[in-house]
C-alpha cells in the first residue's frame, strides 16, 4: 500500500505533537517512557521528533496515559500549535 505525501499541515502538525509529547516526558528517559507505554524507543523518538507525524491511535492513547495527558487537550494544542503556524505564513505571503 502506498501511502500519500502529507500536507505542509500535517507535517507541522506532527512536528508540534512531537514536541509537546518532549516536553510531557520532561526528565523521564526516552526508554523509560517508551516502556511504559508499551511503544519502542524507536517510535518514540520518530515522533518527538516528527519524523512519524501521524502516529497509530493507540499508541498516541498509550502515550497520553503514560504521561498524564488528556487525548482532547493533546489533540486540540497539536492542532491550534500547527494551524497557529500555518495562519502566520499565509499572512506573510
Amino acid at each position: 500500500m502506498v501511502r500519500t505525501a502529507l500536507t505542509p499541515w500535517e507535517r507541522s502538525r506532527g512536528e508540534h505533537f512531537g514536541a509537546l509529547i518532549r516536553r510531557a516526558r520532561g526528565d523521564r528517559s526516552m526508554v523509560e517512557v517508551a516502556a511504559a507505554a508499551g511503544v519502542s524507543a524507536e517510535t518514540l523518538r520518530k515522533i518527538e521528533t516528527g519524523r512519524a507525524p501521524t502516529p497509530a491511535f493507540f499508541t498516541v492513547a498509550a502515550l497520553a496515559a503514560t504521561l498524564g495527558l488528556s487525548l482532547d487537550e493533546l489533540a486540540e494544542a497539536a492542532a491550534l500549535a500547527a494551524g497557529a503556524e500555518s495562519d502566520t505564513e499565509a499572512r506573510s505571503a
